[in-house]
């Protein structure tokens, strides 16, 4: 686990100047927003034979909703389907309260902190619950293109 004052400087860092913002032209995006604060995200997914070549997002939100979706992107960008969705589900505990982050996570163990704020955990998962329609929109059009 990281120190709080680490934590603290990494979410700050991806709230303030959040990378990989913007929309990718061609690629339809996923929206969520969190009516509890007002929480508002887009997700753009560019995968390519099963990896995530880009993952852009832009929203506007709280230190909280910026800095994960920021994180995931950096994160995220150049795993496959089945790294991204192993990431996914390590972070969501964490988030959850359910498991201690682990180094794996990397950055993301800055918002360990977020299992304790019960109300904030949407704030956190926000990004991360458009990314996973996101990705099952994928997969639902390669299974599509499949041959019976």
């Amino acid at each position: 686990m990281l120190p709080d004052a680490i934590s603290r400087q990494i979410i700050d860092d991806h709230a303030r100047r959040p990378r990989h913002v913007g929309e990718l032209p061609g690629i339809v995006g996923v929206s969520r927003d969190n009516p509890g604060c007002g929480d508002q995200l887009t997700v753009w997914a560019d995968v390519q034979e099963g990896r995530i070549v880009q993952l852009t997002f832009q929203g506007r939100g709280c230190a909280i909703s910026q800095s994960a979706a920021s994180l995931m992107t950096v994160i995220l960008t150049g795993k496959t389907l089945a790294e991204a969705q192993q990431v996914a589900a390590v972070y969501r505990s964490m988030v959850m309260g359910e498991a201690e982050p682990g180094a794996s996570l990397g950055d993301l163990q800055a918002l360990a902190g977020v299992s304790k704020l019960h109300a904030r955990r949407k704030c956190a998962l926000l990004a991360w619950d458009a990314l996973a329609e996101a990705l099952d929109g994928v997969s639902a059009q390669a299974g599509a293109g499949s041959p019976s």
